[in-house]
């Protein structure tokens, strides 16, 4: 018997407008129609302006900052499970929360797994996600993640740079399994910036952990917040003999400070994708989409495709 093909639709949540708009495109359709209803003291309630019955249906959301990113996603999932749509699947190019992944001190709350277990709540059938801060994230939901890795939008970027003697870093010691997963695109060394912190966002010092005299190093994160972890680890690179430093991170969620402190480090640039939208521009930023290769996911998890080929590294 053939497989089925539910009809496809796409919406948008409205904190991840152009990313959906774009993803849409690469996919060959637009964006469904949703609006949202707002009252005087910030209530809001979205509303679909055409027909999911019967439709696979993939919300594309990032849950960064401010919460109502998290609840227009939820109330979407619930709207569209209303409207007798077939299958939900959330597409969060960001996963909010997924610093908070364990209990690392008394009295606690694990924020992942409780967005984890909300989402699953709302009637959400599938999850569509990049570079989670904790890969064992994923086993947080009881239904399918579909969890994709920018490796294959970085990579060629940094090859197309034909750095003469590349060394990848790590800006703390939780990020070298990152760290050492790109490097072995490049054949190349890794040495780690290990950190003491006083409070979140805070440094107390930093060490460096290898050798980068005159090496090309390439920081691999996969969020810059205050981008203070990232200047400080460049600076100090610089200082030990290094010949240039630049960072890759997925996720710019760039809060406080950023942009400032960015301009002000020895960073050549910093390469990011567009899960987060800027809030701002900067000479020091290079953003490269992600839209074709959620693009590709969708379509494959539509045709119940395997997307195992989308971690293949060009």
């Amino acid at each position: 018997m053939p497989l089925q093909f539910n009809p496809v639709k796409l919406f948008a949540g409205s904190g991840t407008t152009v990313l959906a708009a774009n993803i849409a495109a690469r996919y060959g359709k637009e964006l469904g129609d949703v609006a949202l209803s707002r009252f005087s003291d910030g209530e809001f309630q979205p509303h679909f302006n055409e027909s999911v019955r019967g439709c696979d249906v993939f919300l594309i959301q990032s849950t960064n900052p401010p919460t109502d990113n998290l609840m227009e996603l939820l109330m979407m999932t619930d709207a569209a499970r209303r409207a007798s749509a077939h299958y939900v699947t959330a597409v969060i190019p960001y996963f909010g929360l997924a610093r908070q992944d364990r209990k690392d001190k008394p009295r606690v709350a694990i924020g992942s797994k409780l967005v984890a277990n909300i989402l699953v709540a709302a009637g959400i059938n599938r999850i569509m996600t990049m570079d989670l801060h904790a890969a064992q994230i994923q086993g947080f939901f009881d239904i399918p993640v579909d969890h994709l890795d920018a490796s294959v939008i970085f990579v060629p970027y940094i090859k197309s740079l034909k750095l003469g003697n590349i060394t990848i870093a790590s800006p703390d010691m939780g990020g070298s399994y990152r760290a050492r997963t790109f490097a072995k695109y490049f054949n190349a060394e890794v040495v780690i910036c290990d950190k003491r912190r006083k409070r979140a966002n805070e440094i107390e010092a930093m060490t460096l952990i290898g050798d980068v005299t005159d090496q090309d190093i390439v920081l691999i994160d996969d969020i810059c917040d205050t981008a203070g972890t990232l200047s400080k680890a460049a600076a100090l690179i610089m200082d030990r003999g290094a010949r240039s430093v630049r960072a890759v991170c997925t996720h710019p969620v760039l809060s406080g400070k950023a942009y400032e402190t960015l301009e002000n480090s020895v960073l050549d640039e910093l390469i990011v994708t567009d899960t987060i939208p800027l809030k701002q521009l900067s000479s020091k930023i290079r953003v490269l989409s992600t839209a074709d290769l959620f693009a590709k996911a969708i379509m494959n998890v539509n045709e119940h495709g395997s997307i195992s080929q989308l971690f293949k590294v060009d």
